[in-house]
């Protein structure tokens, strides 16, 4: 185990919130409500190490002025981290100008997709991402690199200037809906080799390594346990949905439960 490992895996895996499904729910109506700073301030009480939020250009969930209001309110929360995540080709860059959150996950994401599916690739996508990640790292901002979990793509991630990679975790997440329990054995034990072996190809040279996208209770465990060096994690949809069922203070400590258990038995 090379030190890079070791001194990731000593540390706690960080719980970010996505509050973006929050700030969907609201702009159906014209109340305001659910507010999502105050969602963000509930969820930071209970104990989350960070908030994420990403902006689209439609501000079809979290709205410019979401932007501004979610950094003032993290002004208050000095130790935890303010994470936009987005397109740089678009509008994100705006925002990071704005507001020069903690950090910044760059996603290739069209402007009407529904949700991110895919990762950069190299070295296709790394003369324009050069200058954006550059001038991020100027203002003070840390940069990651939404990714598919292909070992080889890493290097040249570290390469453009990145300090972390997010693992896109769908594809690992879908492996736990196939419904014959042996069939699921073998497809999430086959994903978490995938994960395990891009995640210490990333610490390898030197990038962090945050993962999200269809994380849950059920799955987040066997990974946080069985990936290496997971510094955060970024969960929205499913973490939202539980709070409607729950609310955000028993949610965000069921998932702080799932992460200290997985790291205990690791």
């Amino acid at each position: 185990m090379n030190a890079a490992h070791t001194n990731a895996a000593a540390a706690r895996v960080a719980l970010s919130v996505n509050v973006n499904k929050v700030a969907l729910l609201r702009n159906s109506r014209h109340l305001g409500i659910p507010s999502v700073t105050r969602a963000a301030e509930l969820c930071l009480q209970a104990g989350a190490q960070g908030i994420t939020i990403h902006p689209r250009p439609d501000e079809r969930h979290i709205r410019a002025s979401d932007v501004t209001e979610l950094a003032a309110l993290m002004k208050a929360w000095p130790e935890r981290e303010f994470n936009i995540e987005g397109n740089p080709f678009h509008n994100l860059m705006q925002h990071v100008r704005e507001v020069r959150p903690h950090q910044v996950t760059f996603v290739p994401d069209s402007e009407g997709q529904f949700t991110s599916d895919h990762g950069w690739t190299f070295p296709q996508d790394a003369e324009r991402l050069k200058p954006l990640i550059d001038e991020c790292k100027a203002l003070g901002v840390r940069v990651s690199l939404f990714m598919d979990p292909v070992p080889e793509q890493m290097a040249a991630a570290r390469a453009v200037g990145a300090d972390r990679v997010e693992l896109y975790t769908e594809p690992y997440a879908a492996a736990w809906l196939e419904p014959d329990p042996q069939q699921r054995q073998a497809a999430v034990h086959e994903q978490l080799q995938r994960y395990a072996a891009a995640a210490q190809a990333a610490l390898d040279v030197g990038l962090g390594v945050n993962a999200g996208h269809d994380l849950n209770r059920d799955n987040l465990g066997a990974f946080v346990a069985q990936v290496p060096g997971v510094s955060e994690v970024s969960i929205g949809h499913a973490l939202i949905a539980d709070a409607l069922e729950l609310g955000y203070a028993t949610t965000v400590a069921e998932y702080l439960r799932c992460i200290e258990q997985a790291q205990s038995a690791a």
